[in-house]
């Protein structure tokens, strides 16, 4: 399913030297997910020129996206980062409410350098809780590349 309205940009600040088309961005994402199913995520996401596209299965529409997103920068990360916290809190009331998701992540397991160790964390907020949940995972994401710069 597509979002209705696309997430808004993150609330996250940007890495310091870390230039805008440097940074990973979600260009589209698609789940299919119902009950007794195994929940089906496609993502697309950009850097600069690069392009990079998965899929992936999982226990519900943000963890098959996660890991969509996750084998769609397996040449770029070293591993799957480790979730560590992820936080959905209502920013209003009423059918066309934001919510803003917190993800907070950690290095994958065995990591070296400077992003072997550290917590980082991505936020993002939307009507559409799925979309801010992928935007706050990649801005997370995005803050431990940076790490390396």
């Amino acid at each position: 399913m597509s979002p209705r309205r696309p997430a808004r940009q993150s609330t996250a600040p940007k890495p310091s030297g870390a230039q805008p088309d440097q940074r990973i961005h979600l260009a589209r994402w698609s789940c299919a997910t119902g009950s007794n199913v195994q929940s089906r995520g496609v993502v697309v996401v950009e850097s600069g020129d690069h392009r990079w596209e998965a899929t992936a299965e999982g226990n519900g529409a943000v963890d098959a996206l996660f890991g969509a997103v996750d084998r769609a920068l397996a040449g770029v990360l070293s591993g799957h980062p480790r979730l560590l916290a992820y936080d959905v809190h209502a920013v209003a009331e009423g059918p066309d409410a934001e919510g803003r998701v917190t993800v907070r992540i950690a290095p994958p397991a065995g990591g070296t350098g400077a992003r072997a160790e550290g917590t980082y964390e991505g936020t993002s907020q939307s009507a559409n809780i799925i979309a801010a949940s992928v935007e706050a995972y990649i801005e997370a994401i995005n803050e431990l590349l940076a790490e390396e710069h």
